[in-house]
């Protein structure tokens, strides 16, 4: 299989301005071609000297970013062919784990998520939010909700609350909330995130989410708690999902 992406799919690479290392800032882009489907399991890459050409980088830059996600299993060096995309899906790090749905089919596989058109709503914390987030009492946050569907149909509701003082390059429109919020902070907002805490619990469906997801009001869903701390050791996000996982599974594999 041959690649189609487009310089445009692939540069600027965003964030190479916000002080990330300019590798990070590739594997990022080269990852989210994968992942958006434009190269699937199978492609082959271009060489690494047009590669770098596409991306407007030195080939050591383009080399390092290739050699990590080749480490991580997400591409493989062949001889005679080149680099290649794998089947393996990159479930092994904190970085995967933050930009990329986790719902996998009964077989195994990763699910394309397609996440829809997000609420925005801004408001006072509440106590609990400010708590979570160790804000002042009264504190602006945004909350952001949004549903995600597999092949159509409804999987996971998403609902994020985080500090608009801390994060003032997020977008604001609902229209223009980007489809990777981590990805997104990480870049537009200097975020360098240094761990996650994850909350499991199956429950039942409260009416909105029920709703939402196609289900009968108590219907059993996941619940997920997710709490983001920054490299500070602070929390700064806090998301709070509702999954089906009649026909999926949440899996989360970290090496």
């Amino acid at each position: 299989m041959t690649d189609d992406t487009s310089e445009t799919d692939l540069w600027p690479p965003r964030g190479a301005a916000r002080g990330i290392p300019l590798y990070e800032v590739v594997k990022d882009r080269i990852t989210e071609a994968i992942f958006a489907g434009r190269w699937p399991a199978g492609t082959v890459l271009p060489n690494e000297i047009d590669l770098a050409d596409r991306f407007g980088v030195a080939v050591g830059t383009l080399r390092r970013a290739l050699n990590d996600l080749t480490k991580e299993g997400l591409l493989a060096r062949r001889r005679k062919t080149g680099t290649v995309v794998t089947d393996r899906m990159p479930q092994i790090s904190l970085r995967f784990l933050l930009q990329y749905f986790r719902l996998h089919s009964l077989d195994g596989a990763l699910q394309k998520a397609d996440p829809q058109p997000a609420t925005v709503a801004f408001g006072p914390a509440t106590v609990a939010e400010a708590e979570t987030l160790g804000l002042a009492p009264g504190a602006e946050v945004l909350r952001i909700n949004r549903l995600r569907r597999v092949a159509g149909q409804p999987a996971m509701t998403d609902r994020y609350v985080l500090s608009t003082a801390r994060f003032p390059n997020l977008p604001r429109e609902a229209g223009k909330m980007p489809g990777l919020i981590y990805s997104h902070l990480i870049e537009a907002d200097g975020l360098r995130i240094s761990a996650v805490r994850e909350k499991l619990a199956a429950v039942a469906a409260p009416p909105e989410i029920a709703a939402d997801l196609g289900l009968q009001p108590g219907a059993p869903v996941l619940l997920i708690e997710e709490t983001v701390y920054d490299q500070h050791n602070q929390p700064v996000i806090a998301a709070v999902h509702h999954a089906n996982t009649a026909h999926h599974r949440y899996v989360n594999e970290l090496q």
